[in-house]
């Protein structure tokens, strides 16, 4: 099994960029457990047909037991979504969602029941702090992947990179690299592999800017369901598959 947390700013295409990575996995015939770690709860609704599903921390608010089937959808070619959820607007902390929903897919033992190969944490990358580090430390992620474009914000949010080499010697997870989510901007392959230096890291994926995204989405689908035949798709499977060499998944056997 490989475990990784995909970082980036809000609205870089980050939570779009990990869903149909889920779905290039699945459709490698790889089980995969895609947990979105955004107050938004919106990582994994284009996985399962638009439809919003309970987020860990609405359930675990409620005070009632619940079970692992009511925080669980299995949504396109089999993907396992989980959304952490955040805390009533204007209360509470936003990490904490994140830290309930691992202790509690552990607790439930989703782990056991859905055996996946991939695990994929989608994770904002504006807030380092507390519960938004958790998929990177405790043993939860094996490497962290940061999406970035040219754009200066999330080229500045990208520094989450730092949090990563101020972990390494802890034993967490190790920076994977950097995956640039063109939005055509100057210079933009020139920046992302500049800022990649900077951490003696490298961009490992290069998405192009594709139309067929917010019509796959108008459709409540991935590109990977909507299109699987577009370049698109094919750049997706292609990270898929870069992922998998970094972490040694072919090496598994």
């Amino acid at each position: 099994m490989i475990k990784i947390a995909v970082y980036g700013k809000g609205g870089i295409g980050k939570s779009t960029v990990t869903g149909n990575l889920a779905a290039a996995f699945a459709s490698l015939g790889k089980r995969v457990i895609q947990i979105g770690c955004d107050p938004k709860a919106d990582s994994t609704i284009f996985l399962h047909g638009g439809e919003r599903i309970p987020t860990v921390l609405d359930l675990v608010r409620k005070g009632e037991s619940f079970d692992l089937e009511d925080m669980v959808r299995v949504g396109y070619n089999g993907v396992v979504c989980v959304e952490a959820g955040g805390p009533v607007p204007g209360l509470g902390c936003a990490g904490r969602g994140i830290i309930a929903a691992l202790e509690e897919l552990e607790k439930k033992g989703a782990y056991e029941k859905y055996q996946p190969d991939v695990v994929i944490y989608d994770v904002l990358g504006d807030v380092v702090c507390g519960g938004f580090s958790m998929p990177m430390r405790k043993g939860y992620a094996d490497k962290v992947f940061i999406i970035t474009s040219g754009e200066s914000m999330s080229v500045y949010a990208a520094n989450i990179a730092m949090a990563v080499e101020n972990f390494k010697s802890r034993g967490y997870a190790s920076l994977g690299g950097f995956i640039l989510n063109k939005r055509n901007v100057k210079n933009e392959e020139e920046k992302a592999a500049e800022l990649a230096a900077d951490f003696h890291s490298s961009v490992i994926a290069e998405i192009d800017r594709s139309d067929l995204v917010s019509e796959a989405e108008d459709m409540h689908k991935t590109v990977m369901e909507a299109f699987p035949d577009s370049t698109a798709a094919e750049q997706y499977r292609a990270l898929a598959d870069k992922i998998a060499e970094l972490c040694g998944m072919g090496e598994e056997k």
